[in-house]
């Protein structure tokens, strides 16, 4: 499975918001795009999928923009990725057995099933909040054996 360009935006823009807003002063999608690079017509399509899920609210008028809905700490990777790509599913037959004639007894389909689950529970495990640390980030990169990301580099598409 792979996150797609659009939950990659999302949980940036998410961030964004979360390191730039306060729920006083809104940030604008112009602002956004500026700091992440990402184009403010995609940041356009992916801010009402966010509002819908309760993770941003809008505040419209000339200062206006986006907030987060809740604090950081309660708004979860999990949620960011399902709001802008869906639930996560590696085979459409773990959600949709109808769509295969084989899911009633398919031995693959337990593995299937599982690769969901455990891909679902470390999306939930993590906030918003832990991305926002730098020593957590630090820290998980670490457990990886090497440093995942430099702090103060340029903004990219990637």
């Amino acid at each position: 499975m792979r996150i797609s360009t659009r939950g990659r935006y999302a949980l940036r823009m998410m961030l964004d918001v979360a390191k730039n807003g306060t729920t006083t002063s809104p940030v604008s999608l112009s602002a956004v795009s500026e700091r992440t690079g990402i184009s403010h017509g995609y940041l356009e399509q992916l801010a009402p999928a966010l509002r819908a899920a309760r993770l941003v609210k809008s505040v419209a008028g000339r200062h206006g923009g986006y907030r987060l809905a809740t604090p950081a700490s309660e708004i979860s990777i999990r949620q960011i990725i399902e709001a802008s790509i869906g639930p996560v599913c590696v085979v459409d037959c773990v959600d949709e057995p109808e769509s295969c004639l084989r899911a009633d007894y398919c031995e693959c389909r337990v593995v299937y099933s599982l690769i969901n689950q455990r891909i679902s529970q470390v999306l939930e495990d993590f906030s918003l909040e832990d991305l926002l640390d730098p020593s957590w980030v630090h820290s998980k990169g670490g457990e990886l054996g090497r440093p995942l990301v430099t702090l103060e580099g340029p903004p990219t598409n990637r």
